[in-house]
């Protein structure tokens, strides 16, 4: 009896030493991937999503005619197999899969894109990005409510499977717009059941109700903790897919989001601390990945508030900013110094060339804006974005203005929808933001500082700028409107309404069981060609 007592305690003893799986494992052996992804979506309608963490979720759930190429940030197809470009670049020709089809088992048709391109264009919508769609033929008058025809815009059913597109103009980057999620189709059905063409954010998208032609398909969400979405059977390309779920996570801080890696709790996390990269980079380097971004942080100035109406002032602050040692400092390495708009990209385009931080010089335009020594300069606050990285930055070009200028500022540190809002509305005096590329082309940055431009929360504008963009779109030779493009540049950062500071590369963590996660400098993923592999 004293014998089998003591074999029972010694086996509940080994049992109680039994490690407990954690969800990392979990996801191995059901083959689901668990990602950090920073923040709440706002929306999960592709029309009115507006940050890089929700694209991550829309190219789950939506596909476009095409898609982007994870390694090369070049358009591959998509829903549709193929394409033709007549030959004076005005006419392209969608040919859509036989397979594709919606979660429901609907075929995905010509007319659902056609369908979908009028509700992003159709002024009551109000979407933010429309002007994605503005190459073709009469989108923008449509847009914009001068005209009120969409049969005059350049989108034809030929039938089903065809889809025919008249542009504006010639637009070589067009099949590179198509990936982006303003061109992913929405389910017309559902739209209709749950609201109108024009209403945003309707009951359509929630668990049960929403339909989507991506290789994943959305099975639960519940806010500010998870999102769930299962492997789509009646996507064209399931029998590829060796994911059974993906499970996203929004985690703002990167901190937390770190400790959660280390316990077992994610694959992937969006971010790592910069203050973390050099011990990972020291002791566990394969679960560091730092991989290049078309992204760009920069100050943004209200130019319609004194004193950051005063151009001089303005080029003044932008030279007494040493890029580089913020990215030593703050990033740890992970980020380039900037000192253009356009960050490196897979275009061929080439920058304007731009002086590095000169102390002595940005001393002497401040004397020249009527600030000597920044005497007669009140303080002004700088909003920023409440993250672990931002504030730093902000402290860094804080300490070296009233260090090298005399020029006091403040800090106010935002919720990121906070800070959106109020440089939406130049409810701000001085603020950081950043512009991840949405296509591998210099016009995704520069086309943001047009004149009265949905994304130009500067109040600047100049008629000879919105010219030169103007000119290098219609022009059809690629290194002449990329000139232009340069000249366009130059002379945006010579009036300052903004200026760069950091190329950020994308610093995460990686379990190494995920395999096929290639870098993407556009953050495109195709999880479809992702796996899991213990």
């Amino acid at each position: 009896m004293k014998t089998k007592l003591a074999l029972l305690a010694a086996l509940l003893a080994l049992a109680g030493c039994d490690k407990r799986e954690t969800a990392v494992e979990a996801g191995l052996r059901t083959h689901t991937l668990l990602i950090g992804n920073q923040n709440e979506p706002a929306s999960l309608d592709p029309h009115i999503m507006d940050s890089v963490s929700d694209f991550r979720i829309a190219v789950a759930l939506y596909e476009g005619l095409t898609a982007c190429d994870e390694a090369t940030a070049q358009p591959v197809p998509a829903a549709a197999e193929r394409w033709e470009i007549s030959t004076d670049g005005l006419v392209y020709t969608f040919h859509l899969r036989p397979a594709a089809r919606w979660s429901n088992g609907d075929p995905v048709t010509a007319r659902d894109f056609a369908y979908s391109f009028r509700r992003i264009l159709t002024p009551k919508f109000g979407a933010t990005y429309a002007y994605m769609l503005w190459p073709i033929k009469n989108a923008q008058a449509f847009n914009a409510g001068t005209l009120a025809d969409f049969a005059q815009v350049g989108v034809a059913v030929i039938d089903d499977a065809t889809l025919l597109l008249t542009l504006e103009r010639p637009t070589p980057y067009l099949p590179a717009l198509a990936a982006h999620q303003t061109w992913m189709p929405v389910h017309r059905a559902t739209i209709e059941k749950f609201g109108q063409l024009e209403d945003r954010d309707s009951a359509w998208t929630r668990p049960g109700n929403l339909v989507s032609n991506g290789p994943f398909v959305l099975t639960e969400w519940r806010p500010n903790a998870r999102l769930v979405a299962a492997k789509n059977p009646h996507y064209w390309s399931a029998a590829q897919n060796r994911l059974e779920r993906l499970v996203f996570f929004p985690i703002e801080d990167s901190g937390a989001e770190e400790r959660n890696f280390r316990a077992g709790q994610l694959h992937v996390t969006f971010a790592v601390p910069p203050t973390k990269i050099d011990s990972y980079r020291q002791h566990t380097p394969e679960r560091l990945r730092i991989d290049p971004w078309i992204y760009t942080d920069y100050l943004s100035f209200n130019v319609t508030k004194p004193p950051l109406d005063n151009a001089k002032l303005r080029r003044a602050l932008a030279l007494a900013i040493d890029r580089d040692a913020i990215a030593r400092t703050v990033f740890r390495g992970a980020a380039q110094p900037a000192l253009t708009l356009t960050a490196p990209d897979h275009s061929g385009y080439v920058p304007p060339e731009r002086p590095a931080h000169n102390f002595a010089a940005a001393r002497a335009l401040l004397a020249d804006a009527g600030f000597p020594g920044g005497r007669g300069l009140p303080s002004f606050p700088m909003q920023v974005w409440n993250d672990d990285t931002i504030p730093k930055v902000a402290e860094v070009i804080q300490a070296m203005w009233l260090h090298e200028l005399g020029v006091r500022i403040t800090i106010e540190p935002l919720e990121l929808k906070t800070l959106i809002q109020n440089q939406q509305t130049l409810a701000y005096t001085l603020g950081t933001m950043g512009w991840s590329a949405g296509y591998a082309h210099p016009s995704t940055f520069l086309d943001n500082l047009r004149t009265s431009h949905s994304g130009n929360w500067t109040g600047w504008g100049r008629k000879d700028y919105d010219g030169l963009l103007d000119q290098a779109a219609h022009t059809a030779d690629p290194q002449s409107r990329f000139q232009t493009l340069q000249r366009a540049e130059a002379l945006l950062l010579e009036a300052a309404p903004i200026t760069p500071c950091i190329h950020v590369a994308q610093a995460y963590l990686i379990h190494p069981a995920v395999k096929n996660w290639l870098p993407a400098p556009l953050s495109y993923r195709r999880y479809h060609l992702v796996w899991l592999e213990p």
